[in-house]
């Protein structure tokens, strides 16, 4: 089994390769979000590239029928945030990047969505390649729940050129994933200078020390030109956790006095240090690196990319206090395995890459030809650290071993698996221009891969068997056991046909048929028609049609994480299941097939010398869309549930199902204005978004369909897909040019969502964060910034749910010992812009 064991020391070798070079500092030249203005690639190179939503190469993300954002390199740095989820957060009012803690794989892989949807609703393509995705799937209670995406962190943002998003259901364009939208990475190509960029900041309360260093550097020869970046991104840790009230030791409390407080005298309890929990951002270290080169001949161009990510996060757990015999037995009678309790740490190690070969030349009939092959890989190894398996010291106790021995050959760490999913990908494309007209034409080829490795023995055995008291496995996260293992593959084939036609010079028309067929469930035949009439040079309508899907990913048919639990002498398995397991063929569980969406847009443009606006209404009704049940168990209403959980000596299980139909109805606005200034450049941006999903229907199949439809998926993961996200997010933007001064404010309004945890609701009220930034040059060469992220010290409110060792504490003479609500302060589910509080960085760029 490989692990990635030399990623450590790779990385630190790399990063003294980072120091030596030349000092940096930020880029200073006026570059702003360009979200579907008629201002769009004003630059000569950048008008002779395809945009996403068309394969005509000679039109702008201006002229087309569909909405589509393009934000440059510049706009997503000055930002001040350092990975690229949170700077599209902070550039595109429909885009999420939600935050939780004590969420395992999610701590360190975050949920990207698009106009509300889930993570895996969003195609990513980089350089109109479609991307792979990440390996996790977000089984824990957060935004995504069931669902697995792309990781947009694991592009270097040194390497990012632009970033085009666009807003429209786009399946019958570019297949499988696109129903909320396309995101297209663009990647530098050649640049006229080279560059090294440092920046550095941190917390007001003093933690998330952040620093980020990137060099990029173009090289051209006889044999072509190449970009190159290596970056690396160093991230702490942050905490914003309350108190804990609980008591920590055996036999340390008691309610002398019967009002209902517990009171102590051992020393230890009231010396305990009680933020023994970290809840906040994970401690990140990423080394990172694309490669972007094209060679052009006298027949055609040969082109390819290489991109390339190792990060290493480190989050917490839930801690185990000394008294939790079953988590941290007694190994001498009276003192625990870890005396004073534990923090059990999950170190995720993922590795990334992906590689890119292509051929492009113009045939006869003025018909370009491209051929092209890209491969991708996402790696995510989970190693387990300041923990202990419960069930190894308890044996090892049973055996009258001393508490010394016990000490010596008990491990406190473990490999507890690893899961991998790749996309090997070649493309045909055809693309014919004619006066007015342009036609498209190609084929697809895919092959997804998907692995799930198991764990050291350590991580999941049961070492005090069936009348043990230990807990089996390691603590907070047990890994996967051999039972678990997965090796699958699946084949994709599609063909496509698009067509524009400038139906006059004021009107267009487009259309796209795409034919997909997936092993497993089948062929799907999806359509799209859009248009666009221009009133007059300043006005002008589009609209669109379109039907989509989105094929079961592979993490959803084959994920599975199952364990044995021993209730009064018997074993019974709990977990997630494989859809197409035994268990879920006799409980009448269909096979998983494609999520079926059709989704409406209509639009307004308006355009003067000076300003430009946009305004766009959409509406997505997604059928067959897939969930993570509830843990069926028996007693719900179903015979054959009751009789196949049974016959499986099954306590509670999951599965993947199509389940779900919703709604999700919503309006983009964008405004820009370019105030005429005498000796000064200004541009002001205002852009909103609005939406709103509903789950409409739940359609179950076999004995799931005689179930209650809050037994089958509740209240909660309703919830999460309907309310967990901001319902509103608004930008307000101002970049102000002065001689040499370039100053930018950014407001950002988070709306309203909320949020069920623990059986109790509670609607989080919408925030405004304000983010100042100024640039300057020291000289042509060297450029410095310096700036605030939520300049008024904003957090969410505080959380009133979901609580976790809340209590009172007092002495036997009344003095105080802890009084807390419990140690989540904010709510640790769902938290659009986090909670760590403002931020203060500043940076240097050198040129060259």
């Amino acid at each position: 089994m490989a692990k990635i064991k030399t990623r450590k020391s790779y990385l630190q070798y790399c990063i003294s390769l980072l120091l030596v070079l030349p000092s940096s500092a930020v880029t200073l030249a006026q570059t702003t979000i360009s979200l579907d203005s008629a201002d769009d690639f004003e630059d000569e190179d950048i008008e002779q590239v395809r945009v996403i939503g068309t394969r005509n190469f000679g039109r702008s993300s201006a002229q087309l029928p569909v909405a589509v954002d393009t934000i440059d390199a510049q706009r997503l740095r000055s930002t001040g945030h350092f990975e690229v989820g949170r700077m599209l957060q902070n550039t595109a009012p429909s885009f999420n990047f939600s935050s939780s803690a004590i969420s395992d794989g999610t701590d360190a892989i975050r949920p990207a969505t698009l106009r509300g949807l889930g993570p895996d609703q969003t195609l990513v393509l980089i350089n109109n390649k479609r991307r792979h995705t990440a390996a996790l799937v977000h089984i824990n209670t957060s935004v995504g729940r069931g669902t697995s995406g792309t990781d947009l962190n694991a592009i270097p943002a040194g390497a990012i050129k632009r970033i085009e998003i666009l807003r429209d259901g786009a399946a019958a364009q570019y297949g499988s994933d696109a129903i909320a939208g396309v995101i297209n990475i663009i990647l530098k190509d050649d640049v006229d200078y080279s560059s090294v960029y440092g920046s550095y900041g941190l917390h007001q309360e003093g933690d998330g020390n952040s620093a980020l260093l990137s060099a990029n550097h173009s090289i051209e020869s006889e044999f072509g030109t190449i970009n190159a970046t290596l970056e690396y991104r160093d991230r702490g840790s942050t905490n914003r956790a309350g108190q804990s009230g609980v008591c920590q030791y055996l036999l340390s409390c008691s309610d002398t006095d019967g009002d209902g407080v517990l009171e102590t005298s051992d020393p230890r309890e009231i010396a305990f240090p009680r933020t023994n929990f970290q809840i906040g951002d994970a401690e990140v270290k990423q080394l990172s690196g694309a490669l972007n080169g094209y060679r052009e001949t006298f027949d055609g161009e040969y082109y390819g990319f290489v991109t390339f990510s190792l990060r290493e996060t480190q989050s917490k757990g839930f801690f185990r206090r000394a008294n939790e015999l079953e988590k941290n037995p007694l190994i001498d009678g009276t003192q625990s395995f870890y005396s004073d309790g534990f923090l059990p740490e999950i170190d995720s190690q993922l590795l990334d890459y992906s590689i890119n070969a292509g051929y492009s030349t113009l045939l006869e009939s003025n018909i370009n030809m491209d051929i092209s092959f890209t491969f991708g890989r996402n790696q995510m190894q989970f190693d387990v650290n300041n923990s202990v398996n419960a069930s190894f010291v308890q044996e090892q106790v049973n055996s009258g071993l001393s508490a010394q021995q016990i000490k010596a050959n008990t491990p406190t760490q473990a490999y507890a698996g690893e899961l991998t999913t790749s996309l090997g990908t070649v493309n045909l494309d055809f693309v014919s221009e004619r006066i007015r007209k342009n036609y498209a034409w190609g084929l697809e080829l895919r092959l997804d891969q998907y692995e799930i490795n198991q764990g050291d023995e350590y991580a999941w055995f049961d070492y005090d068997g069936i009348e043990g008291v230990g807990a089996a496995g390691i603590q907070v996260f047990p890994g996967f056991t051999p039972d678990n293992e997965v090796s699958e593959t699946r084949f994709v084939y599609s063909a496509y046909l698009d067509a524009e036609w400038d139906v006059t010079t004021k009107s267009l028309v487009s259309g796209a048929l795409r034919y997909d067929h997936y092993q497993g469930f089948g062929g799907t035949l999806n359509a799209k028609l859009a248009g666009r009439l221009d009133f007059s040079p300043a006005l002008a309508i589009r609209g669109s049609i379109n039907t989509g899907f989105r094929a079961p990913s592979m993490q959803q048919l084959y994920f599975n994480n199952i364990s044995t639990q021993f209730n009064n002498g018997s074993a019974a398995q709990v977990g997630t299941f494989r859809n197409d397991s035994d268990l879920a063929h006799q409980i009448g569980i269909r096979e998983l097939q494609e999520e079926q969406s059709v989704s409406f847009n209509a639009g307004l443009l308006y355009s003067n010398h000076n300003i430009t606006a946009t305004l766009d209404f959409y509406l997505i009704n997604i059928d067959d869309r897939i969930v993570i049940s509830e843990q069926l168990t028996r007693g719900l209403g179903s015979l054959q549930l009751d009789q196949a959980l049974l016959q499986n000596s099954v306590q509670s299980a999951q599965f993947f199902i199509n389940a779900a139909e919703t709604e999700t109805k919503g309006l983009d606005l964008v405004v820009s204005w370019f105030p005429e200034l005498a000796d000064s450049d200004l541009e002001l941006t205002a852009a909103l978004n609005i939406t709103d999903t509903e789950v409409t229907n739940i359609n179950a199949s076999g004995s799931l369909s005689e179930l209650n439809d809050l037994d089958l998926f509740g209240e909660q993961a309703r919830s999460i897909i309907e309310d967990w996200q901001p319902e509103s997010h608004a930008i307000l933007s101002a970049n102000y040019t002065y001689e040499d001064w370039q100053l930018d404010f950014n407001l950002n309004r988070y709306g309203k969502y909320r949020v069920i945890d623990g059986q109790q609701s509670q609607q989080f009220s919408s925030k405004w964060l304000a983010d100042v930034r100024a640039g300057y040059p020291l000289t042509e060469a060297t450029l410095i910034h310096f700036g605030v992220n939520n300049l008024t010290n904003t957090y969410p409110d505080t959380n009133l749910i979901g609580q976790s060792r809340e209590g009172r504490i007092e002495t036997n003479t009344g003095d105080v010992v802890v009084d807390s609500a419990g140690v989540f302060t904010y709510s640790r589910r769902a938290a659009p812009f986090g909670f760590n509080g403002r931020f203060y960085y500043a940076g240097i760029e050198s040129r060259f």
